[in-house]
């Protein structure tokens, strides 16, 4: 009789065990896939963040580039002033020509400051283009991620004294089951979406795959001689005496 009453006592643990964790699956499922959604959003939120920096970065190059273009631009067409006026000076050929030489290659620097300036702008104006767009985006997103934020908190302060409770209750449950039972559980919790490693038979059927248990099986389940799982779906069954001891069940 001590056999029997121990592996009753192990299946009624399991089974306390279970009824604690699918709480806690519960409020999982009331939060959704909020978590996921906020963590993806902050990622997002944090790389458009970098985009942005390094847009304005490259930006405030471009710029740079720009008006270091147009100074060279206005330096040339300060030395053709002052060549010109020099021309009104010189005193022979040679200075005529080196003069002229220098205005004509002052002249081919600003049109080369004013080509590359044109380049330069086009290729700023989309810049711009870019960094508009990125911030826009990022306004948005941060837009959705204070609301998911908000949800998940109201959701999170209207469970967490339960979900702490629980939590505690599990734990608790979970220093009166052996090791290797607690691996077993914890492996089939993981496999299924449901989070049901211990389950009760049904009409014939395993509460977890719904497949058929035989009769015989259903004896020895009965009986609490040993600790049985589903050969279909691997969850541990008990029956109605564990799951609702003093209910009576219908025939």
């Amino acid at each position: 009789m001590a056999v029997e009453s121990s592996i009753a006592e192990k299946l009624k643990m399991m089974w306390s065990l279970q009824q604690i964790d699918s709480q806690l699956d519960e409020i999982q499922i009331l939060k959704g896939e909020l978590p996921m959604e906020v963590s993806d959003l902050e990622d997002e939120v944090a790389g458009l963040e970098t985009r942005i920096k390094k847009l304005k970065t490259n930006l405030k190059e471009s710029e740079q580039e720009v008006a270091k273009m147009q100074t060279t631009a206005k330096e040339a067409e300060a030395n053709i002033k002052r060549y010109q006026k020099q021309l009104e000076e010189v005193k022979n050929n040679r200075e005529y020509e080196a003069l002229q030489k220098e205005i004509e290659l002052a002249k081919l620097d600003i049109q080369l400051s004013e080509k590359k300036t044109r380049e330069a702008k086009v290729l700023l104006d989309t810049k711009k283009d870019n960094l508009t767009v990125a911030e826009a985006r990022m306004e948005v997103k941060q837009k959705e991620l204070d609301a998911k934020k908000v949800e998940l908190q109201g959701i999170i302060e209207k469970t967490e004294q339960e979900e702490t409770r629980l939590r505690a209750l599990s734990e608790k449950a979970r220093h009166g089951i052996e090791e290797r039972l607690l691996n077993a559980y914890d492996k089939t919790r993981r496999t299924y979406r449901n989070g049901l490693a211990v389950v009760t038979v049904e009409r014939n059927s395993c509460g977890g795959c719904f497949n058929n248990v035989p009769p015989q099986i259903q004896l020895e389940i009965g009986v609490h001689k040993k600790i049985i799982a589903c050969e279909h779906c691997g969850r541990i069954l008990v029956d109605h005496s564990i799951a609702y001891p003093g209910v009576e069940v219908e025939a």
